[in-house]
């Protein structure tokens, strides 16, 4: 269990001082270390690795962990190496507090993870300083987190913005509406939460969704603008858009361009193989593609066209499962269902602007 600090220890009001965990399986030890550090920081002890690991990944979490090596049960090796494998605690400066300090154990030490050692018998003006370094350094490199986790979102939220333009240009093409890619990739990025994608890849997926008809920049304005019935060479010039749009996105190292590059070839594949333009079948057809094609079709049936009308929520669900098995992944279909009602309200967030009339 964890050890309290001293009763001694002052009251600070508002405490906001850095937690400093010890951990040790000797009392004296512990006791000692508390003392020294107890008028600067909040202190916790653990008397062995299990409660260490425990307690580093409580939160709030320690600042700084001074650790122990030779402890019975899991050294202080082992306790440092499973910190710094699991994301929660692998950020926490850990210094090695430890009568054995080879040259060997040294380098074994900072291989794993470790920012410093402090030897036994302890000089406290040593602790201290050390103490107080690591956490600078601690304080510093989270704020340079901070600041590179606000400049990639800013960096993101630009590329995101720049994607969806080109996807834009490339509906405004097809007479389709201007916020038709941005509803369909939000509608994308739900269902691939819902089919158990992660927070990461399903935002990679709301990212790469917008470019799914970029191919169409290279079909001719007489073939896509034609307000009658395609024949069928000019439908197998319409065909051509899939493969033309993978093209054009390329061959990329990016995650978030190789999948845009796999939505714009498949998201007009069909389940019983009778798509295009590969005629893939079932789970042949990649997941992000019949995630694209539910939320593609969603939103062009219920948006107004030239040549229609906007349909209602209910009739644009009949259609898409009485298209399942057939047109559609059965399974994603009724996973869109059963989060219809995010769906709509992300219809209405991304709706049409209202445009002034020049009448």
């Amino acid at each position: 269990m964890m050890k309290a600090v001293s009763p001694r220890e002052p009251n600070h009001m508002d405490d906001n001082r850095p937690t400093i965990l010890v951990v040790d399986d000797t009392a004296e030890n512990i006791a000692l270390l508390v003392e020294i550090l107890r008028a600067d920081y909040q202190v916790k002890a653990a008397r062995n690795g299990e409660q260490a690991l425990k307690i580093a990944a409580q939160q709030p979490a320690p600042e700084l962990i001074l650790l122990d090596i030779m402890m019975p049960g899991i050294d202080g090796f082992e306790v440092c190496r499973r910190l710094k494998a699991d994301p929660v605690t692998a950020h926490i400066p850990v210094i090695f507090v430890t009568a054995r300090i080879t040259t060997e154990d040294e380098i074994l030490g900072f291989e794993l993870g470790a920012v410093d050692y402090i030897t036994k018998p302890v000089s406290p003006p040593i602790v201290k300083a050390r103490v107080k370094t690591q956490l600078a350094l601690y304080d510093q490199n989270r704020e340079l987190d901070r600041k590179v986790r606000d400049q990639t979102h800013t960096i993101n939220e630009t590329r995101l913005k720049i994607i969806q333009r080109l996807g834009r240009a490339a509906e405004y093409k097809d007479d389709a509406t201007g916020m038709h890619v941005i509803r369909m990739s939000h509608y994308a990025r739900v269902l691939g939460l819902a089919a158990g994608m992660s927070e990461s890849a399903a935002d990679v997926l709301l990212n790469a969704a917008p470019m799914h008809d970029i191919g169409k920049i290279g079909i001719p304005d007489s073939i896509l603008q034609k307000s009658s019935a395609l024949d069928e060479a000019e439908w197998d010039v319409m065909k051509t858009h899939t493969e033309m749009g993978a093209e054009i996105i390329g061959e990329d190292e990016s995650e978030l361009l190789q999948m845009a590059a796999v939505v714009a070839r498949s998201h007009h594949e069909k389940w019983d193989g009778s798509g295009y333009p590969a005629g893939l079948s079932g789970e042949e057809i990649p997941m992000v593609g019949r995630i694209v094609a539910i939320a593609d079709v969603y939103d062009a049936l219920t948006s107004p066209r030239p040549y229609k009308e906007a349909w209602d929520a209910e009739r644009a669900l009949d259609y898409l499962q009485e298209q399942a098995g057939s047109h559609f992944d059965p399974a994603l279909v009724s996973l869109f269902v059963a989060h219809i009602a995010e769906i709509e309200e992300l219809r209405q967030q991304f709706a049409e602007p209202v445009r002034a009339s020049t009448a």
